[in-house]
């Protein structure tokens, strides 16, 4: 096994610990059988692409291991990235306490869709990673790099991103909680800011970006942004 096939399993392993903390220490009780099945399709899912990628696309793999705040060069990508990584675990720990002290009822049948929702992310994600290699956990131009236009990006700019929101749609829904719908909510500000950075920076420094920018007009949803 390769120093990056390492990385990559433990950075995996050490995620998936980290969220089962945060669920069930403010649960307080591992009676929480929405928070299993949440972890279980997030696991599956994100073992699968990891991989993939060790299979087909290690160069990937390596630029998707290395992110979080302190990886961003720009001031603005680290304020960005720390936003969203502390509203990830609150999306966590809201859903937690949430069951813990009954603030909402969701129907079982609500956080199954949650679940479906989640693995629809991690498919859009996939579909995105099989077709951009360049797809970094951080801002940057590859030197190589070039636009990206078929796939999903002939249709949005940014399918990651959408991929990004079922997933943050489907964790509230999964995790039994209305109120972790009102946490995304609060966050999604952040990601809008992450694109407009994000299309600032290739417009000036990716060949023939502005260009596809005015092929595809749509940002993140078509015909709406």
């Amino acid at each position: 096994m390769t120093a990056l096939n390492k990385k990559a399993f433990g950075g995996l392993f050490a995620v998936l610990v980290a969220m089962a903390a945060l669920l069930f220490l403010p649960a307080w009780t591992l009676d929480f059988w929405q928070a299993w099945a949440f972890l279980g399709v997030f696991g599956i899912c994100s073992l699968a692409i990891t991989l993939y990628l060790m299979k087909k696309d290690p160069e990937l793999l390596e630029r998707r291991v290395r992110g979080g705040p302190t990886a961003e060069k720009e001031r603005a990508e680290k304020i960005i990235q720390s936003i969203t990584s502390l509203g990830f675990a609150t999306m966590l720990v809201v859903p937690a306490l949430d069951h813990r002290f009954q603030w909402s009822e969701v129907p079982s049948y609500a956080s199954v869709a949650g679940d479906i929702l989640l693995a629809v992310g991690f498919l859009i994600v996939f579909f995105v990673y099989k077709e951009n290699t360049f797809a970094s956990a951080t801002i940057e131009i590859a030197p190589e790099q070039h636009v990206i236009s078929t796939g999903l990006y002939a249709f949005v700019r940014h399918p990651m991103y959408v991929g990004g929101v079922f997933w943050l749609v489907g964790m509230a829904l999964a995790l039994g909680s209305w109120w972790g719908l009102l946490v995304f909510a609060l966050i999604f500000p952040a990601l809008l800011w992450r694109i407009l950075d994000e299309e600032e920076l290739l417009t000036k420094n990716l060949p023939g970006y502005e260009a596809y920018c005015r092929k595809v007009r749509y940002r993140l949803v078509p015909f709406v942004w």
